[in-house]
């Protein structure tokens, strides 16, 4: 079936054009209105962009475990609930982004782990999904838990990213040991008296010390061997992205200071920031603010992180900020594209998937009228 969209505003990837578009057998097939078409909808000047691609989002993980202490009992209605919330957002391919780790919760993470990894594998060869799924393991260097959860699943076709992180307490996100106190209090109601924060910190560091190295250099061998890109994850100093892009690393994932970021861009890495830190004017945690980084020029992917609502959403604040329009949206839609080799989306061309958002501005802000997959209707 052939669908004409009439009347339209296309972002392009060299710029916004007034003018019709073709789709026909899930691919665009022309920039330009010919006739003949099965079906014919006129969009009202309203936008279309390609459908997002979002490298990182933590959502699926709050559908497992909505609330600390709870487990979802249904591993595939935690998916599919997942699956149309990203779809909401205009996310029409997505990496679902799992910490890999035990930490704190004496097996009980590496089940929720299992569990999600099958049911979106399972959900995703069923046709169940309505976005394309693939995975995004965030490693954590210094669990011991990580490299045995990383060899049981490097097998499986759909993970495309790792990163690699270390959240031991004292650098990096978490140079300030009261912060990362407060946080887990407020996130996993954490509660530790001093002698035993002091006790928990000395273990951590411990682990450092063990884990960290073989986990980086085994990691680097996975990617290798599978051809997996790698990211790093919260790079705060100049000596964090030098080690970074030495082991092979070609994205710099969430720089927390303004110096990561330029060294990074100094040594041709790909610089990914999190939308809400757009949406919210600055980082929730203190770190530098996306917004600084897009006026520097240090700003090439913008991700949902912990908001799937905010990708779309921060790059049309881009293009308030000055960002031209077609360049902000490539922010979140070819450029991933490109850094993760989907050759075939993220961009409104002849011949490549039909992935399209119809969207129009409600006083000042995207609203999703219309999503196409794959060339067909699902919004």
């Amino acid at each position: 079936m052939k669908t004409n969209l009439t009347n339209a505003r296309l972002v392009l990837p060299h710029g916004v054009e007034t003018g019709a578009l073709s789709m026909a057998e899930g691919c665009f097939v022309a920039l330009d209105r010919d006739g003949g078409a099965d079906l014919e909808l006129d969009c009202e000047g309203d936008y279309l962009i390609p459908g997002l691609i979002d490298i990182h989002t933590d959502n699926l993980e709050h559908h497992f475990n909505p609330r600390p202490a709870v487990a979802w009992p249904s591993a595939l209605m935690a998916v599919l609930a997942h699956d149309w919330q990203m779809l909401g957002a205009g996310i029409t391919t997505v990496l679902d982004a799992l910490s890999l780790g035990d930490y704190d919760s004496a097996g009980a993470r590496t089940l929720m782990l299992n569990a999600a990894i099958g049911a979106v594998t399972d959900a995703r060869a069923r046709g169940l999904t309505r976005a394309d799924h693939y995975f995004h393991f965030r490693c954590e260097l210094s669990d011991p838990g990580t490299v045995p959860m990383l060899d049981k699943h490097l097998g499986n076709p759909a993970l495309r990213l790792m990163s690699v992180m270390d959240h031991t307490p004292g650098q990096r996100q978490w140079k300030n040991t009261r912060l990362y106190r407060d946080f887990r209090r407020k996130k996993n109601a954490q509660v530790w008296t001093d002698e035993e924060f002091e006790a928990y910190l000395e273990e951590r560091r411990a682990n450092q010390l063990k884990h960290v190295g073989p986990g980086r250099a085994r990691i680097g061998e996975a990617g290798r061997q599978y051809q997996i890109r790698i990211a790093s994850h919260d790079d705060t100093t100049i000596a964090d992205v030098e080690e970074s892009h030495a082991d092979g690393i070609t994205i710099s994932e969430f720089p927390t200071t303004l110096e990561a970021a330029q060294r990074a861009r100094e040594l041709g890495m790909k610089i990914v920031m999190g939308s809400p830190n757009v949406v919210l004017g600055k980082s929730h945690s203190g770190n530098v603010s996306a917004l600084d980084l897009s006026a520097a020029g240090l700003l090439d992917i913008l991700t949902s992180d912990y908001v799937p609502v905010s990708l779309l959403h921060a790059a049309f604040i881009l293009s308030d900020k000055g960002v031209p329009l077609h360049e902000a949206i490539a922010k979140v839609t070819s450029t991933p594209a490109e850094v993760l080799g989907f050759s075939d989306r993220g961009r409104i061309a002849p011949g490549l998937r039909a992935d399209l958002l119809r969207v129009r501005l409600v006083d000042g802000q995207p609203v999703i009228r219309n999503i196409w997959v794959n060339g067909n209707r699902v919004v």
